[in-house]
């Protein structure tokens, strides 16, 4: 396919280096100069699958072919990461291009995790895959979108009090440091830090839906925390995850901003001990999105 046609896919000028490409289409599209670059045309059926998953998750709808709009026939969203997950990919402006997450349920219901771009239309498709029953909010940062989804669905929004003030009609308000089940198998850990009201929703033993708090940095090769993008206080995340991360158990860590990785639960335990103690050693910085690492 890389024959040098007028087809070729390349990124615009809008792109605003939020990784979502990077992360669904490796090695096709980097890094290049602080931002997404197509580094590579597509050579088979499944890298031109990978281009069109960055296309269709892209906030900015940055990635495309010259005078030739997206084929939706090939919009492959939401698309499963494993049995129990499906990525939602049509990532929103509005929430800084994060990602969104269906958590499958045993008794075929499904909950939301954070929120794609709103459409009536992706609401379908979503909703095709099982009623959902709840809209997680991890933080303040991903709420755009959440009482739509939840009314379209007729379901129960959530978000913490710390972060009310950005969905304050929401149906349930988690309270205080507390972990809470809010459903069988599915708890909310209150995580201050990234924000005051930030929360990881673990499913299972399996699962972590970790907002902003906490991500896979391909850069490090390990868990990490945006220690220069922390809204409220590194020194509160750090003392979060002290008095969480050994409660914690799960094989994947599903973020709204960074990379998603699955781990036999022991050695993710072991990269939360050691992320624990790097956090520990961190201190306070200005906001600086430009020395993000991911």
């Amino acid at each position: 396919m890389d024959d040098g046609s007028h087809n070729d896919w390349y990124v615009d000028d809008r792109c605003t280096n939020c990784d979502v490409a990077r992360q669904l289409a490796p090695g096709l599209i980097e890094q290049v100069g602080g931002r997404s670059e197509v580094v590579r045309q597509p050579r088979d059926a499944d890298e031109l699958a990978r281009m069109h998953a960055a296309a269709f998750a892209c906030h900015t709808r940055s990635i495309r072919q010259p005078e030739q709009p997206l084929d939706t026939a090939a919009d492959p969203y939401p698309m499963a990461l494993d049995e129990n997950v499906l990525f939602c990919g049509h990532n929103s402006p509005h929430t800084a291009a994060a990602n969104s997450y269906l958590l499958r349920r045993p008794d075929g219901t499904q909950m939301m995790v954070d929120t794609p771009r709103w459409s009536a239309a992706l609401a379908d498709r979503y909703e095709a895959s099982g009623q959902v029953t709840d809209v997680l909010l991890t933080h303040r940062d991903h709420a755009a979108h959440g009482r739509r989804y939840a009314d379209r669905f007729g379901a129960r929004l959530w978000i913490h009090e710390g972060d009310l003030a950005a969905a304050r009609d929401a149906d349930q308000v988690l309270r205080g440091i507390e972990p809470t089940e809010i459903a069988q198998g599915v708890i909310a850990y209150p995580l201050p830090g990234h924000t005051e009201g930030s929360v990881l929703f673990v499913a299972d033993e399996r699962y972590c839906f970790s907002g902003d708090s906490l991500y896979w940095s391909r850069t490090k090769g390990a868990l990490a925390v945006a220690e220069h993008v922390t809204w409220y206080s590194i020194r509160e995340l750090a003392a979060s995850l002290t008095r969480t991360a050994p409660q914690l158990r799960f094989a994947w860590v599903l973020p709204g901003h960074g990379d998603r990785k699955h781990l036999a639960p022991e050695e993710m335990a072991e990269q939360l001990r050691a992320l624990t103690a790097r956090t520990r050693q961190l201190r306070p910085t200005p906001v600086d999105f430009a020395s993000h690492q991911w």
